[in-house]
């Protein structure tokens, strides 16, 4: 009798768990060139550096927004030929691939403000079911294994698309064009990008199968009654969060507005999408309990209810998933400014030194990927060693002590030691939490609990690219490595965070 028959989820040979994954290293590929080239298109188009952080806000709220949505839609999804997540994966490819061929050819500013929200949403729209494709195809066993293999098709796709510019210059590319219009060497990479994007996504399209309804019950992980919705928050209880978190949300939006009105030392305008965030959070939980009241019951009522009620692993997890990439977007917005203040010795950024500064933070950006794809071999054999939890800990204390690092080492060569441990920390970053909690997950919401779970991605992002500012010019002065410090620590602080977790 097959595995299937007997109720067992079959574990996946190493090439079916490889030919799943390698559709992250399109949407990667595509993210490092988003990364990497965004605010180059923004400034060539006219963009002022004050202006480049606002433009670049829409890459978290469309994740913020779409991957609920679109995790809810996959959940509830099923086709007899394209199955539940891979009709999402093709429909963002195609949108993306669009996206990355039109994006280096835009003339104006509000055209490649569009182009970036659609990119971004595209993206999203692959991305957020592969999270939950892992947990609808292994076993717990392999879990480990298949977010480690998209981790490294993930370090993989940063290193190429990150250098894929530099790389076609090195191949006679013209690197320079006139005013107001991007050079060849980006215009080819995203060509590039958008057939690697639609290829490697169509590979595992075409060369996976999914499990039916119908054997995920067999497995036990779905049952008859999954499908009936159970709305659990009262209608009374939606009233009043939503009341209090829209009062909260309103007030320091119109206490921000009425500082910034009064003071010449104003607060950075990214607030005001944090605290928006937080009266729409609020507006749309009195929208949902005005529906849960009328018995009007949709996605939106569904989705609203599944925020009041995570898993208690998907609350302690959120916790170090938010302190973790509080530290990320501390290394990726002020390392260069960091090390020139502190190795080169120069804060003007038109200086060579400043520069020559910011071209080997590039190339420190690409080996901290480059070993996040190496070190994707040695994750499951930790945390069969270990438990995920211990070596999720292990890791983000070899990435805090790695950014600390970055004020004892003086030598720039040195700081490859730093990005070793750095890339240890990111690779477990993009596996581990997710392994963990799909084991925690109800099978039938997979999908929605994997685009809430992003939350904690896009919050401490804001949060870091406003508060971060204040810390380095109130409190440090201006230093930043100081800034970066804090970072590392808050790394550690997110490793220690992970002995709550309790992986059965």
């Amino acid at each position: 009798m097959s595995s299937i028959l007997a109720g067992i989820k079959p574990r996946l040979s190493l090439a079916q768990i490889i030919n799943m994954s390698v559709g992250f290293f399109g949407i990667q590929f595509a993210f490092g060139l988003q990364n990497a080239n965004v605010s180059r298109i923004f400034q060539t188009l006219g963009a002022s550096i004050d202006d480049i952080p606002i433009l670049w806000i829409a890459a978290p709220l469309t994740g913020l927004i779409v991957q609920p949505i679109i995790g809810h839609w996959s959940d509830k999804t099923w086709h007899k030929r394209w199955g539940r997540r891979r009709p999402f994966f093709m429909v963002g490819a195609i949108f993306a691939s669009l996206a990355l061929f039109i994006f280096p050819n835009v003339s104006e500013i509000w055209m490649a403000a569009i182009m970036l929200w659609l990119l971004d949403a595209s993206i999203n729209v692959s991305m957020e079911p592969f999270r939950a494709f892992v947990g609808d195809m292994l076993p717990d066993s392999q879990r480990t294994t298949g977010f480690a293999m998209q981790s490294f098709f993930i370090g993989t796709g940063a290193v190429i698309s990150s250098l894929l510019p530099y790389l076609l210059t090195e191949f006679g590319v013209a690197n320079e064009a006139p005013e107001g219009i991007l050079p060849d060497s980006i215009k080819i990479s995203f060509i590039i990008g958008a057939v690697v994007y639609i290829a490697a996504i169509s590979y595992t399209v075409f060369t996976t199968k999914e499990y039916s309804p119908e054997e995920m019950k067999s497995f036990g992980e779905i049952g008859d009654s999954d499908n009936t919705v159970h709305i659990k928050t009262e209608a009374s209880s939606f009233t009043k969060k939503g009341s209090i978190w829209a009062f909260i949300g309103l007030a320091l939006t119109a206490g921000l507005f009425l500082y910034n009105s009064s003071s010449t030392d104003k607060l950075e305008k990214e607030l005001y999408v944090l605290t928006g965030g937080i009266a729409a959070f609020g507006i749309c939980q009195l929208v949902a309990g005005l529906m849960h009241k009328n018995k009007s019951t949709n996605g939106f009522v569904e989705v609203m209810d599944d925020l009041n009620f995570l898993p208690d692993t998907m609350k302690k997890l959120a916790i170090v998933q938010f302190f973790s990439w509080f530290a990320l977007f501390a290394m990726w917005i002020y390392t260069t400014p960091a090390l020139a203040q502190h190795i080169a010795g120069t804060t003007d950024a038109s200086s060579v030194a400043y520069n020559k500064m910011g071209n080997w933070v590039g190339v420190l950006f690409a080996f901290y990927n480059g070993f996040a794809a190496l070190f994707a071999f040695l994750l499951p054999v930790l945390a069969k060693r270990f438990s995920r939890p211990a070596t999720h800990m292990i890791a983000l204390i070899a990435g805090g002590l790695g950014l600390i690092s970055f004020y004892i080492f003086k030598n720039e060569n040195l700081l490859i030691i730093s990005m070793a441990g750095v890339g240890l920390a990111w690779c477990s970053i993009l596996a581990m939490p997710y392994s963990m909690l799909t084991r925690a997950l109800p099978a039938q919401k997979m999908g929605v609990y994997m685009g809430i779970f992003n939350f904690f991605i896009v919050i401490p992002q804001i949060l870091a690219a406003t508060l971060l500012g204040v810390f380095t010019r109130h409190i440090f002065n201006g230093n930043a490595i100081m800034t970066i410090v804090v970072g590392g620590c808050s790394m550690i602080l997110a490793a220690f965070l992970t002995l709550r977790i309790k992986d059965k």
